[in-house]
C-alpha cells in the first residue's frame, strides 16, 4: 500500500503566536513529514512565527483581510491545497492544539491507506492532564473517550479529511461561521457513503474550554442548528429534531441572557435562507441510527 500524501492546515486569528509556534514545532517532530503546511491568517496578517520556523514540507502562509470564521478559513486552505494538486489527505488542527505523539501523521496515513472509503478521521482531544471533556466524545451519553470505531460525527479541533471525499461532498459551510459546521460536513459524508472513524489513539492536546466563551455562542448555535436541519434532514424529521433540541436547551441553559440570544438565533435560522437544501436519504438516517446517533438527537 502506498501512503497518501498528507498536508497540515491551521487557521489562526493571529492572537495565539506562542501556541501556534508550539503546534508547528510539534508538526516538525512528526516521523512522517507532511508534504505541505498551509497557515491561514483569518482576518489578520500572519505573525513572523509562520515565516521563520524550519518546518518540513512546503509552508504556505495566507493572509485573509476579513475574518471568515473557522469553516471559511479552512476553505481558504483547502482551495490552496487543490491548486497545488499534490495532497490526498489534509489534517486540520486548532491553532492552540498540540500533537504530543510523534507518529500521529503516520498513523493517519496508515488508516487512509488501508481503507479507500475512509473519508473522515476524528482525533481524541484531551487537556494537559489527559482528560477528555464529554462533549468531545462523538457518541451519545457518557461514552468512553478511549473507545474508537465508526461514528456519525467528528471534532473540529483535530481531524483528517480525504480530498477525494471533499470533491464529492463539497467543503465546509462557510456561512455557518462557527458552530455545527462539523455536523453538516459529516452528514454529507455519510450520505455519500464515506466512513467516519473516531481514532482515540490520535491525540490532540488542547486546553480545557467552554464553547460558551464566545460572545456569539448562543445566537449562532441556535441559528446554525436550524439551518443544519433545514439543509440536511428529510422533512418529517425537521420538527422532531428541533423540538427535542429546544427542550434540551431549555433544560440546560441557566442564563436568561443566553436564552434570549438563543431564541433570537432560532428566529434568525427560520427567517433567513439556509443555503442549498440537500436532504439525506432515509437509508442514511438508518445508518446513523445504527451507529448510535439518530439525526434527531
Amino acid at each position: 500500500m502506498s501512503l497518501p500524501r498528507i498536508a497540515v492546515a491551521v487557521v489562526t486569528m493571529g492572537n495565539r503566536p506562542a501556541e501556534v509556534d508550539a503546534l508547528l514545532e510539534s508538526v516538525a517532530k512528526q516521523d512522517l513529514a507532511p508534504v505541505r503546511i498551509v497557515i491561514v491568517g483569518n482576518g489578520c496578517r500572519l505573525p513572523e512565527f509562520a515565516r521563520r520556523l524550519s518546518l518540513p514540507g512546503d509552508v504556505t502562509g495566507i493572509d485573509v483581510e476579513e475574518n471568515l470564521g473557522c469553516p471559511g478559513g479552512r476553505n481558504v486552505a483547502l482551495a490552496r491545497l487543490r491548486e497545488f494538486g499534490d495532497v490526498d489527505v489534509v489534517v486540520e488542527l486548532d491553532d492552540d492544539g498540540l500533537l504530543v505523539d510523534p507518529d500521529v501523521l503516520r498513523r493517519v496515513a496508515d488508516l487512509y491507506a488501508a481503507d479507500p472509503r475512509l473519508g473522515i478521521v476524528g482525533f481524541r482531544i484531551a487537556d494537559e492532564y489527559g482528560q477528555t471533556q464529554q462533549r468531545h466524545v462523538p457518541r451519545v451519553g457518557s461514552a468512553d473517550p478511549m473507545r474508537g470505531g465508526y461514528v456519525t460525527g467528528f471534532l473540529g479541533g483535530g481531524h483528517a479529511l480525504r480530498m477525494d471525499m471533499l470533491a464529492e461532498t463539497g467543503d465546509w459551510p462557510a456561512e455557518f461561521f462557527f458552530a455545527h459546521e462539523e455536523t453538516d460536513l459529516a452528514w454529507r459524508a455519510a450520505d455519500a457513503d464515506w466512513k467516519i472513524l473516531y481514532a482515540p489513539e490520535l491525540l490532540l492536546q488542547h486546553p480545557r474550554t467552554s464553547p460558551a466563551r464566545h460572545a456569539i455562542y448562543h445566537r449562532v448555535t441556535a441559528r446554525n442548528r436550524v439551518w443544519l436541519v433545514r439543509r440536511r434532514l428529510p422533512l418529517p424529521l425537521i420538527p422532531v429534531h428541533l423540538a427535542i433540541w429546544t427542550l434540551l436547551t431549555l433544560a440546560r441553559t441557566r442564563s436568561l441572557g443566553g436564552l434570549r440570544a438563543w431564541f433570537g438565533g432560532f428566529a434568525e435560522g427560520v427567517r433567513e435562507r439556509a443555503g442549498e437544501r440537500r436532504p439525506m436519504r432515509w437509508r442514511t438516517v438508518w445508518r446513523l441510527t445504527r451507529l448510535g446517533r439518530p439525526p434527531v438527537i
